[in-house]
């Protein structure tokens, strides 16, 4: 019985890819302010020109530079893990499978892109990046990747979830970041939101303004700005998952998987395990690929498919991409990573071709999916993980019902030690479920007039 499968590191992808290159309907390109597609050349004061070669990148297959390669292996390849306490505690046929990118040392999938990212902009010659953070798992992997590889790092936290979770601002300080809660007083766009809201929650759409004011006003040009998800280059890095995933399971003997599950906020952790096997499905195999949200910030299931900004200022190109309107304010539910009003363009495109099916969820099933996972295969999952968890168990029973025996396979991005707060409030009783209202979401639309509507292009095939 064999419950973890491993790589050596001479196993590990050498390449990362690029699903860009194989979407059967192309990507809508990114607008500017005058509704016309944007160049290379004015996304420069945002991002060093390496990456944004990679953002536009039309090639399949991108090599990994030795040197990152080098960093990943302090923690890389990941485990794949069989899950067969929780298969058993089940009783269901299928055969459950986590890619366990928890074992990173912030805890999460994010470093595979922060250490990327930080290393193109050392060799671009910048030396300060700044970001935004959710829940921190983000922020602290991009604290991490600057302190091994030499530059400064400042961190916009939405300030739910800089109150909820104090030590993850201490894991970024420990590697060098500062962590200042958004909105705040150190930029206009925070400064503004908190004249008009003084006692908002803050958002990722929020902190994405701050940040990359706080980068493109620094008039020594030493500083850039880092996203952790959405982005194309974002995707790319963290296909390494996936592609790590499928040499695990060819390992096993496991050939073919019928369900692919990831939560999704962003779409970063979703596409780094799913994309591979998207590539898949575009050749023909019969799989399932489901990311995952929670209901009270429907981004997938309930948003439409159009041009907006990736945030309220509206600092960011228009991006086509399911969108719940850039002026969106989530509730303060605890998976703070998925709280963001957009989804990243690779993964609307793919939502529109009919290759991924989109799945909401509510917060209180995945609490109680991630208890039973942590009593059975003893991980306490992070709060976002635990849609996927949640996912991975309702496709287990379901295969028990039509009694098949599935192969299901999900994404565990991140451990929930700096997240036990949720666990106490589950475990008191305190949090409730919300699904977001429908005059809510048409109020958040209106910030979508106006702005130019994307084609739906799909072949039909899915």
């Amino acid at each position: 019985m064999q419950t973890k499968v491993f790589l050596t590191e001479d196993e590990m992808p050498r390449q990362w890819y690029n699903l860009a290159a194989d979407l059967p309907s192309p990507m809508q390109p990114p607008l500017g302010p005058d509704g016309n597609p944007i160049s290379p050349e004015m996304l420069a004061p945002v991002f060093p020109m390496n990456l944004i070669e990679q953002e536009v990148s039309q090639e399949r297959w991108i090599d990994i530079p030795e040197e990152i390669l080098s960093i990943l292996y302090r923690w890389r390849p990941t485990p794949l893990h069989r899950a067969y306490a929780l298969e058993k505690a089940l009783g269901t046929p299928a055969r459950i499978y986590y890619k366990n990118e928890s074992v990173s040392p912030p805890g999460s999938h994010k470093p595979n892109t922060a250490v990327a990212q930080a290393w193109y902009n050392k060799q671009f010659g910048i030396k300060k990046l700044t970001t935004e953070t959710g829940a921190g798992q983000w922020g602290s992997a991009l604290a991490f990747a600057c302190s091994l590889i030499g530059l400064e790092c400042k961190i916009f936290m939405v300030r739910i979830s800089f109150d909820q979770k104090p030590f993850r601002k201490i894991m970024m300080q420990t590697w060098g970041g500062r962590c200042i809660p958004s909105p705040s007083n150190e930029t206009q766009a925070g400064r503004d939101i908190l004249a008009k809201i003084p006692d908002t929650p803050g958002s990722l759409g929020i902190a994405i303004s701050e940040a990359i004011e706080a980068a493109v006003t620094d008039t020594t040009g030493e500083t850039r700005y880092s996203l952790g998800s959405v982005l194309n280059h974002v995707m790319l890095h963290q296909t390494i998952i996936g592609l790590e995933t499928k040499k695990q399971l060819e390992k096993i003997n496991e050939k073919k998987v019928d369900v692919v599950v990831g939560c999704a906020g962003g779409g970063s952790n979703f596409a780094g395990l799913a994309f591979p096997f998207a590539l898949d499905k575009i050749n023909g195999a019969e799989i399932d690929i489901i990311p995952v949200e929670p209901s009270s910030c429907p981004t997938m299931t309930r948003a439409p498919y159009a041009y907006d900004h990736g945030d309220v200022a509206k600092m960011t190109p228009l991006l086509p991409m399911h969108t719940l309107g850039h002026e969106f304010i989530p509730p303060p539910i605890h998976a703070g990573g998925l709280r963001y009003h957009g989804m990243a363009p690779l993964v609307s495109q793919a939502i529109v071709e009919g290759l991924l099916t989109p799945q909401s969820i509510h917060q209180l099933e995945c609490y109680e999916s991630a208890v039973m996972f942590a009593r059975t295969e003893g991980i306490i999952v992070a709060p976002e993980t635990s849609h996927a968890v949640a996912t991975a168990i309702r496709e287990a029973k379901k295969a028990k019902e039509e009694g098949k025996e599935k192969v299901i396979l999900f994404n565990l991005s991140g451990h929930g030690l700096m997240d036990l707060s949720g666990y106490d409030k589950y475990f008191a009783g305190e949090l409730i479920d919300y699904a977001l209202p429908d005059d809510v979401l048409a109020e958040s639309l209106k910030s979508l007039e106006g702005l130019p509507k994307p084609p739906v292009n799909k072949t039909g095939k899915w």
